[in-house]
């Protein structure tokens, strides 16, 4: 049986879905996949409208669930797709995970983490940005255009 080796473009995509099924929700359109070996083990956007739960962004969404869905809650062997950089709150959340990687499409200059502190990951965290960032920004940008 021969494996696929999908890309970081294609898992975004899949992430780019989930902000889209937010955004339906009238949520802030965030989205996020959680992969391991591969494949997609987690799908979450955000619901902090729908819960009316402050912490219910995408990224705790799929710790939450990727954890239960593998049974323990270190996520090393884990990567993390979302559209959006992730808060303060978020990677927080994602350092006590040690999640493996990190990968986001849009940097947030007003709320991402790497803007108002200094590096809180876990060490051995891999970071990649900037995948599919036009699509990723634009997404947003039209929903908070819409609400104006």
């Amino acid at each position: 049986m021969t494996k696929i080796n999908f890309s970081d473009e294609y898992f975004m995509q899949q992430a780019l879905k989930e902000a889209q099924n937010a955004a339906q929700k009238n949520e802030i359109p965030v989205g996020a996949v959680m992969v391991c070996n591969n494949q997609i083990i987690v799908r979450a956007h955000n619901l902090t409208e729908t819960l009316n739960d402050v912490t219910a962004h995408a990224e705790m969404m799929a710790i939450t669930a990727a954890s239960e869905s593998l049974g323990g809650k270190y996520l090393n062997n884990c990567t993390l797709y979302v559209t959006m950089e992730p808060c303060v709150m978020c990677a927080g959340a994602l350092a006590w995970s040690q999640i493996g990687r990190i990968v986001w499409g849009a940097s947030d200059a007003h709320r991402g983490f790497s803007r108002h502190s200094t590096p809180i990951l876990h060490p051995k965290t891999e970071i990649t940005q900037g995948v599919l960032e036009d699509t990723c920004s634009e997404i947003v940008k039209s929903f908070f255009k819409d609400k104006r």
